[in-house]
This record gives structure tokens, sequence and C-alpha cells, in this order.
């Protein structure tokens, strides 16, 4: 083995060190014939690659290349300094610097450039940068290139795998029966946020029973906050309608308060509630205890809380929401409630505009709740060239009907 020395001093303010060239395969005839090129690394504020080098030389027959930071670069610079003396015979002084060996190793072949680069060429930029990242890149991004191409190996298997399953299902059931399927599945996840339903009823009021809706000690909390439903006045109810402090259903029905005082007050308690209910709606994530204020009995919070919304953990703390499906099934036990204080036949555009929802969705849950859904002109005080939609119900209950959206999906298959 053969060592030669080629210093290089470059800047002083890097403190480059000098350059001690070491040769794999053989002694050097003609030290002073080799032509030295040095890299330096362009990602000078990366403390770990500033100093990175790339060392080549050339000769007649062969080139060499060296570099202080792949596998093959010597271990001993890191394990000891070396320092190369440089003496000045005129004047008997020496001067030290810092040295750094490189261990030089040749190129078998001439081209430096592989011959068939077409396949380079038309590989993706993204092919390109993994190329890249396996003969240049980190640890770090190693080991991110591997386990990207193991998740896309898993993705195309279970692509697969499920394309393969739905074919056997398809072939297995056919398209209809699917179709069916998933209207089932739908008027099933619809049914959950219904009032309790009884099919086998004999009269309209016991299908949706009124104690399903308000429990005996639930209606009888209702009697101190109704009690200004009871006694109040027309001169109230026009400045209510004009405050806009409660919906319209309810300002409607309380300019029609029965005479008899105990239908009177039944009637002013299911507003009162039913008020409550359609403001509850409109909450996304209740942080107080007592949303709908003090004036609210604690049961009829309670029961709210219970029925209507759903925990979920935001930010460190526990909070109830009203999701987009607990508001429909708000929207059901007004319905249920709206038809007993209408005698089983409501305006739904009324209480659709209330609640604010779309005439799709209030629709598709009257139909849910087995409604028979007829236009009508609007109640009065509304609009009267405005088409209503008017809810029934009524014995025998009518056959469920897939909904407006499934029709559609059914038709384009």
């Amino acid at each position: 083995m053969a060592t030669a020395t080629w210093c290089y001093r470059g800047d002083p303010e890097e403190e480059q060190p000098a350059l001690l060239v070491t040769f794999s395969n053989g002694q050097l005839q003609r030290p002073d014939a080799v032509r030295f090129s040095l890299y330096r690394s362009s990602e000078v504020a990366n403390p770990r690659k500033r100093r990175r080098r790339i060392l080549v030389s050339e000769t007649e027959r062969l080139s060499y290349v060296a570099n202080n930071f792949s596998s093959g670069a010597m271990k001993c610079n890191s394990l000891c300094r070396y320092f190369l003396g440089v003496l000045n015979k005129d004047t008997g002084q020496m001067e030290v610097y810092n040295a750094e060996i490189f261990n030089m190793q040749p190129l078998l072949s001439d081209n430096l450039i592989p011959d068939d680069t077409r396949d380079y060429q038309n590989k993706s930029y993204r092919e390109k940068v993994d190329l890249c990242i396996e003969a240049f890149g980190t640890s770090k991004q190693k080991r991110a290139l591997n386990s990207r191409r193991m998740n896309a190996v898993g993705n195309d298997i279970l692509n697969t795998a499920v394309t393969k399953a739905a074919a056997d299902v398809i072939d297995a059931k056919g398209v209809t029966a699917l179709i069916q399927d998933v209207a089932q599945d739908d008027e099933q996840n619809m049914s959950i946020f219904l009032p309790p339903c009884h099919e086998d009823a004999d009269r309209p009021e016991d299908v949706y029973k009124f104690e399903d809706i308000l429990s005996p000690a639930e209606y009888e909390a209702l009697q101190g906050p109704a009690a200004a439903f009871v006694n109040i006045t027309p001169e109230e109810i026009t400045k209510k309608t004009e405050e806009k402090s409660h919906c319209s259903f309810v300002l409607e029905e309380l300019k029609f308060l029965p005479a008899d005082e105990k239908s009177r007050d039944r009637k002013a308690r299911c507003l009162w509630f039913l008020d409550i209910l359609i403001k509850f709606s409109f909450l996304k994530i209740i942080k107080k205890k007592h949303p709908m204020g003090a004036e609210c009995p604690h049961i009829i919070s309670r029961k709210l809380m219970k029925n209507f919304t759903s925990l979920t953990y935001n930010n460190g703390s526990v909070q109830n929401l009203i999701s987009a499906s607990l508001k429909t099934k708000i929207a059901a036990y007004v319905i249920a409630l709206a038809l007993h204080i209408k005698n089983f036949q409501i305006d739904l555009t009324v209480l659709q505009n209330d609640l604010k929802l779309h005439e799709s969705r209030m629709m598709d849950i009257a139909r849910a709740m087995r409604l028979k859904v007829s236009k009508a002109k609007g109640m009065p005080g509304l609009e009267n060239d405005e088409n209503h939609k008017l809810g029934t119900l009524s014995l025998p209950l009518p056959v469920q009907k897939a909904s407006g959206s499934q029709r559609k999906r059914k038709k384009m298959n």
C-alpha cells in the first residue's frame, strides 16, 4: 500500500484539514502525475453534512474516488487525530496542520455514467427521489422509504382482496338484493332515532303514546313553566310574535288554546316542551349544566341531556354534543308531540322551518314515522301562495317506502 500526501488548505476560516491519501490497490509510482479534484458538500448550514468531502483522482490508467462519510470511509479518522508537519528548510520552522486520511478506491469503469439510462429517464419523479434516498439518504429517510413501500404492497393486497370479496358477494346475491339490503339498513338506522311505534294500535293516539314522549313525572314538572302560556293574553301573543321569542308553530297554537281548563293546561304544557325541544336542537356543544336556563325544570334538563346528546372528549374535558343524527331524533319527537297537539294532522312545512331542516330530510322523517304526506296550503298567518306539506297519522299505517335518495340509487343501478 502506498501513501501519497496531498495538502489542500482552502479557506483558513473553514479550518479545512490537509488530506492524506492512500491507494488501496498498490504503490504509487509517480505521485506528481496524479491529478486530484475535491468536492465539498453544498449543505453548509447542516452541521452533519457540511464537512462531507469527495476526493477524485485520475492517472493515465485508472480513476480513483474516496469520501469521508460513507461505509467505505476510514474509521481511524473518528478514533484519533492526525497532523501534517511542513518543514521550511530555509527558516528551519515547521507548520503543523490538521490532517484527514482518504482511502482511494479504483473505479473499474472508464464510463462513470451507466450505458443504459433509458430506464432511469422513464422513471417518475417519485421513483428518482427514492433512488437518491437509497444512495445518499439518512438512516431515517431509508427507514421511511422501506415503510412506505411495505404499506404500498399491503394496500395493493388489501384492495385486491376487497375487490374480489365484493365481486363474490355481487355474484352470489345480485345487485337488486344488495340494494334492498341497503334500503333495509337505512330504515333500521332511522328507526333508532324515532319514538317507540306501536304498529298494532287501534287508535292514532296509541301509535306514538304520549307517555313515551313525556312521562307522568316530566308532565307534572311542566306545570310551573307552562303557567305563562295558560294565562297568556292576545296582546302578549302579539308581542311574542313581534319579538319571535318562540317558534312559529307554538305562536300560532297559542291563539287557539281551549277554553276548558284541563285541556288548556295540557296543551300549554305540550307547547312549552315542544318549544324547548326546538330551541335545544339549535345547540351543538353544550358546556352549561342547565343549557335551557333556570326556569327549565331539572327533570326536563336531565331528559334533554340524556336522550338527545352524546358524550364527546375534547380539549381534555368531557362535553355533550348534539350530532346531526340526534337532531333528527329531536325532530321526530317534535313531530310526535305536535301530532298529539293538533289531533294527528300537522303542517310539516311549519315545523321544518322552525327546526331549520331541509325539506327532503323532514319528509324522510315523516315517512319513516308512517305519516301520509300530502300537499296543503299554509296555515293561517302564512303565505297563501306557499305550498305546504301536510302530515297525517291515520290507521291503518301506510307501508314504509324507500326515501328519495334510495329510489334514485336504485334507478341508477
